[in-house]
């Protein structure tokens, strides 16, 4: 297996509050993007993704069986920690981040998610959005209260509904999937599903060129309209 990644602040952001991880060893993956006033959201990202780092040794002699259990119980375990942390620590008050992690072993994905962060699967030059982003927006159109059209452009469409730290206790969206030879899957941080739809990575996943210069051309067309955002891309290449 093979991993490309974009780690990027953006044109518009001084410090970022994205962080990520790649632990091909413990075929484990995440990306995380930290909210909150001052370097607090940097905080938070940073807190469950070397939470996530530490738990990773177990995954080495756990059953596939079990990886969903695991995922379940290291990301609420995580959330108990920014919380605690949010607690004890002046200017890290309601500090939070998103998480969506992603576990490979054997024919399995199991993947956990919370927050507007995304995993997405390219399979038979097919996209498919396998997170759902936990957002008010997002909410809305769930509900058929707005449509899919108006939600990307609504002015609130990056606020939350559920996120890592925020209260003691958290439900984590888990779930696991059969892999494939040749499958694909992008993980990223909203600071680049916001700027790139499904419709421009299907062209360029479609078109000629290695993975590295897929996320190199995805890149720079996000740093041309602006970056608003930080913006974190991990793609995992499953050999066929």
């Amino acid at each position: 297996m093979k991993t490309v990644s974009i780690y990027e602040t953006g044109c518009v952001r001084k410090n970022n509050e994205d962080n990520f991880l790649i632990l091909p060893e413990d075929n484990l993956f995440a990306v995380a993007d930290g909210m909150g006033g001052h370097n607090a959201g940097e905080v938070a990202s940073r807190l469950a993704i070397e939470y996530l780092r530490l738990k990773a040794a177990e995954l080495k002699t756990l059953p596939v069986d079990s990886l969903q259990d695991w995922m379940e119980k290291a990301i609420a375990l995580a959330n108990k920690e920014i919380y605690e942390v949010s607690l004890q620590e002046a200017g890290t008050e309601g500090m939070g981040t998103t998480i969506t992690a992603l576990v490979l072993k054997e024919n399995k994905a199991v993947i956990g998610h919370v927050g507007d962060s995304r995993i997405y699967l390219w399979r038979d030059y097919t996209l498919s959005l396998l997170s759902e982003d936990h957002s008010m927006v997002n909410e809305l159109v769930r509900l058929g209260q707005l449509s899919e059209e108006k939600a990307k452009h609504h002015p609130h469409k990056n606020i939350l509904s559920r996120a890592l730290g925020i209260e003691k206790t958290i439900k984590v969206d888990c779930f696991q999937l059969e892999t494939q030879p040749g499958d694909i899957f992008l993980l990223c941080t909203d600071g680049f599903s916001n700027v790139i739809d499904e419709e421009e990575m299907v062209r360029e996943f479609s078109a000629s060129g290695t993975w590295d210069e897929h996320l190199e051309r995805l890149k720079n067309i996000v740093l041309k309209r602006g970056a608003p955002d930080n913006f974190t891309v991990i793609c995992c290449i499953l050999e066929r």
